[in-house]
């Protein structure tokens, strides 16, 4: 994490207590989606082969580019048959599609902007280094940018009005992990005008300093302060695409993606300036109309990352992660643990067989789990991973802990100790009522204690006998309770949230009473109930 982190936190917490609350929108259902590469929605033979593919691997949403350069090929000559060939083989496989626009920028450069824009650099201004170097970034200070770029989108909005009547389209993203790269921010004279008259009223009240003051006084270092100099301005433009979505598209929510500040990078070395976390007061200030700011997840540990974008009035929603085949148990942690409103592995079409297929037994489930995925049931999530595999996680609530642990804990598999790598564990746990609780996910084992009891474990053997030699004492008991399994079945889920019995688990599937697991090579559903002794 950047070691600059705790010094501007103080604005993401400022912005966190102070904020004003609104509902923002979001899709009606749990989106398990996948992204396609950045050119595979540029051909229609891909996208007629990609789409069957992925409905086959559970994805009920597919997140797709939509590029400037091939929507507007010529100035003010307009194409869609890239755009409709999707929607109509979305609806052939019964998919929703989350477009996004490859607009003035993607992944802070511009290349995706038309040849007729590109090529015309006094028209089309672009940002400058502090050292007078010209970047291929489109200067958000110049209007010709802002009103070429808002044109193609308008149109691709009205196109969407005329041609999807079944609201194939249920998110919209706009621009794509915009920032600035090389240097912190722009140094055009475009960019210095703005940037000399301070901070702006609207934006000073925000942060409660005083209209005009100078950006460099915003942080202890210039990087930082330049950094949010652009945040502002980005956010201004941003703003300008947002406000004609709402007034065209007006339920469909909106949002903006981040590439992160990770691996120490300071601003200028990543996209900076973008919704990251600590920026998020600027961004939500000064694009009102975005329903929500997202992370792009490349660098675990991913958790630390999900809490970051879980705060007040911003739900949490993963477009773009590294596809891996730990992806389906990322999803259910994130689910269970944050209440995410999806979950979207990048360049989802090259997933291996391996992925695809853990991919979909995870989704196969997480559709059944949807009617327990609300603020309606208390959830959390546990995720195992390189960092903690050997950790466990202790709720407690009601006199209970609920104790989960990875899997390769238990003694019984040989791949927990012949040196193979451990696959991340994880899942969610569902309190359903008084000692009543759904289990889900792959790679976990879940034991009760009373929170009364101070109790010295026994250590076991495999067969679940003391194992011979261990004399360790405990002084005498003085708990008021214990906690045993008074059931444990696998489950399926009917539609309406209803379980139906697979199998009742029991004896050494069980431990003789003492925990329920799901192994490491499975996503299972466990319907458990506890009771007290």
């Amino acid at each position: 994490m950047n070691k600059h982190f705790p010094i501007v936190l103080m604005f993401l917490s400022f912005f966190i207590s102070t904020m004003t609350a609104k509902t923002p929108r979001t899709p009606s259902y749990l989106i398990l989606g996948g992204e396609l590469g950045n050119s595979s929605a540029s051909s229609k033979e891909d996208i007629k082969a990609f789409f069957p593919k992925l409905k086959d691997m559970g994805l009920n949403t597919v997140l797709m580019p939509v590029y400037w350069e091939l929507i507007e090929p010529s100035e003010g000559q307009f194409e869609f048959s890239l755009v409709e060939e999707a929607i109509a083989t979305a609806k052939e496989n019964n998919l929703k599609i989350v477009p996004l626009w490859f607009g003035a920028w993607k992944n802070s450069m511009s290349c995706y902007a038309p040849e007729w824009v590109k090529t015309d650099t006094k028209r089309f201004p672009r940002a400058i280094t502090e050292q007078g170097k010209p970047l291929e970034i489109l200067s958000a200070f110049s209007e010709d940018v802002l009103n070429a770029d808002l044109k193609a989108f308008n149109a691709f909005l009205d196109y969407l009005k005329t041609y999807d009547k079944d609201n194939t389209i249920c998110m919209i993203q706009i621009e794509n992990e915009i920032g600035m790269l090389e240097s912190p921010r722009d140094h055009s004279s475009l960019a210095n005008k703005v940037y000399s008259k301070g901070v702006p009223d609207v934006l000073a009240k925000k942060l409660k300093v005083k209209a005009g003051t100078s950006w460099k006084d915003l942080a202890e270092e210039n990087d930082y302060a330049d950094e949010m100099f652009m945040a502002w301005n980005y956010a201004q433009y941003v703003e300008n695409l947002a406000k004609a979505a709402r007034e065209k598209l007006p339920t469909t929510p909106l949002y903006v993606n981040a590439a992160l500040d990770s691996r120490g990078r300071r601003p200028g070395q990543y996209p900076s300036a973008g919704p990251i976390a600590r920026l998020a007061n600027i961004w939500k200030a000064g694009a009102p109309s975005i329903d929500f700011i997202s992370p792009d997840l490349y660098d675990p540990p991913f958790a630390p990352w999900f809490l970051q974008y879980d705060f007040p009035d911003n739900p949490l929603f993963i477009p773009e992660i590294r596809r891996s085949k730990n992806s389906g148990t990322h999803a259910f942690y994130v689910i269970g643990e944050h209440n995410a409103i999806g979950f979207s592995p990048f360049s989802i079409e090259n997933a291996t067989e391996e992925e695809a297929n853990r991919l979909k037994q995870a989704y196969s489930l997480l559709k059944k789990l949807e009617p327990f995925c609300s603020k309606k049931f208390d959830s959390y999530g546990v995720l195992f991973d390189s960092q903690n595999a050997k950790e466990s996680k202790v709720m407690e609530k009601d006199g209970i802990k609920t104790i989960s642990n990875h899997f390769f804990t238990l003694p019984w598999d040989s791949r927990a100790t012949d040196g193979s790598i451990w696959p991340d564990g994880g899942g969610m746990i569902i309190e359903l009522g008084k000692d009543e609780f759904l289990i889900a996910g792959t790679g976990i084992v879940v034991k009760w204690e009373s929170s009364n009891e101070s109790n010295i474990e026994k250590r076991l053997g495999e067969d679940g006998f003391l194992l011979s030699g261990d004399e360790s004492k405990e002084s005498k008991w003085n708990g008021k309770e214990r906690i045993g399994i008074l059931s444990c079945d696998e489950v399926d889920i009917n539609p309406d949230g209803t379980f139906r019995v697979i199998r009742r688990l029991n004896g050494d599937e069980t431990h003789q009473g003492r925990h329920v697991r799901i192994g490491v090579d499975d996503y299972k559903a466990l319907h458990v109930k506890l009771y007290r002794y």
